[in-house]
């Protein structure tokens, strides 16, 4: 009904705009009173203060507040270009600034995923979820991009656009290079193609721009001291990080993460395959997501915000109570009960290490339910709209986008 409506959309207005105007005020009283706000935003101000003077990008960053930790900076030059952006503006206006895009980041990540009679409730409990408000309470980019990977897999779904954020995004950060995989695997061989080549582009501009800081970024400083020394902290939810917490260093381990990650990627991209052939596009584009965590050798809580579509997933598909069990998983309690830092993460006991690394436990058990449920019974996974293999994903959730609708 057209009133119902109205009344969802007018719901979805004030938690955005609500959530917006909230962290504007927050982020002008911040830097109004002078109180330290954004500790990885002032590191991407530093970055872009590094390209803007001249200075060396990958060495002690010189333009970081006094109150911030000396963190390095560990994205590629490109997103140091981009980033230069932000020296127009004090340290907690650029936290402010992507603040900002928080909610509407949310917002589009979530909507594909989740049915309209659900997405006030979900896109105002996702600032419940420790990737969210982590990801916000340090000025960090990850809503940002996984919207821009959700907009460029569903909305730009009929553009001869389509691809190109991907790519962009993976110059920002390596670890979407994924992405670009899982369009290869779903045969979408001219999205990949631009995928690449916007990430080639961006890549290449950054080398002309900054051909020492592109040099040094790809010959050293991508195996970051700092992540050698932290991997093994409880913040890091990545297979590696497991491993580093339950092997000893060596050629065990080694063998570990090389057959895990094997093993794994072979199940997934067979597991991608499936889904996309049953038409259910959404889910093969979380089963790379979940990849894209267990994979990367640093993982930390704040970059598990794949979470949220994973919620809106499940609470479309009717599996509320296993969404709110996952949800309460990730509201953050299970990296503070357990001891960490200082190595003191080898000694935990059993239920320790089970608590401590619930989130990767938590995407090893989804993606088991995921292939135990594709070999047992295949037809279990095609979407209830019997949608044609190869049609994109999302169509059905984005009426706002188009107004062709299938037949019931």
């Amino acid at each position: 009904m057209k009133w119902t409506k109205a009344l969802r959309a007018n719901q979805l207005s004030m938690i955005v705009g609500g959530a917006t105007a909230g962290f504007a005020l927050v982020a002008i009283l911040w830097w109004v009173s002078g109180t330290p706000l954004g500790i990885d935003s002032s590191v991407y101000r530093a970055g872009g203060f590094a390209v803007v003077r001249g200075e060396s990008l990958y060495s002690p960053l010189l333009a970081l507040p006094g109150w911030a930790p000396e963190l390095p900076f560990t994205y590629p030059p490109f997103a140091a270009l981009l980033f230069t952006s932000l020296t127009a503006l004090p340290t907690q206006l650029c936290w402010g600034l992507l603040a900002l895009a928080a909610a509407p980041s949310l917002y589009i990540a979530l909507r594909p995923f989740v049915d309209r009679a659900h997405l006030p409730l979900l896109l105002l409990g996702a600032f419940a979820m420790q990737p969210v408000w982590q990801t916000i309470g340090l000025g960090q980019v990850n809503l940002v991009l996984m919207a821009a990977v959700v907009a460029d897999m569903v909305l730009l779904r009929d553009s001869r656009w389509r691809g190109i954020a991907i790519g962009i995004v993976a110059a920002v950060k390596l670890i979407p290079l994924i992405f670009i995989v899982h369009l290869l695997v779903v045969r979408r061989f001219a999205d990949a193609v631009r995928a690449l080549a916007a990430f080639a582009g961006a890549t290449a501009l950054a080398m002309v721009v900054l051909p020492g800081d592109s040099v040094r970024y790809w010959t050293s400083a991508i195996r970051n001291a700092h992540f050698a020394v932290t991997k093994g902290w409880v913040g890091n939810q990545s297979w590696q990080a497991f491993v580093t917490r339950t092997m000893p260093d060596g050629t065990v381990a080694t063998v570990a993460i090389v057959v895990f990650t094997a093993v794994c990627a072979a199940l997934a991209m067979w597991l991608v395959h499936r889904f996309h052939r049953a038409g259910e596009d959404r889910l093969a584009l979380l089963v790379t997501a979940g990849c894209s965590l267990l994979f990367s050798p640093i993982s930390w809580t704040h970059h598990w915000v794949w979470v949220v579509p994973a919620l809106g997933f499940l609470a479309a598909r009717g599996h509320r109570g296993v969404a709110v069990v996952i949800a309460l998983l990730f509201t953050g309690w299970t990296v503070s009960v357990v001891p960490g830092g200082g190595g003191a993460e080898r000694s935990w006991n059993l239920g320790e290490a089970i608590i401590g690394n619930a989130y990767l436990i938590a995407a090893l058990v989804a993606g088991l339910v995921c292939l135990f449920r594709t070999v047992s019974d295949p037809s279990k996974w095609p979407n209830r709209s019997r949608r044609p293999a190869g049609t994109a994903m999302g169509e059905d959730q984005c009426e706002h986008v188009s107004a062709v609708k299938r037949p019931g």
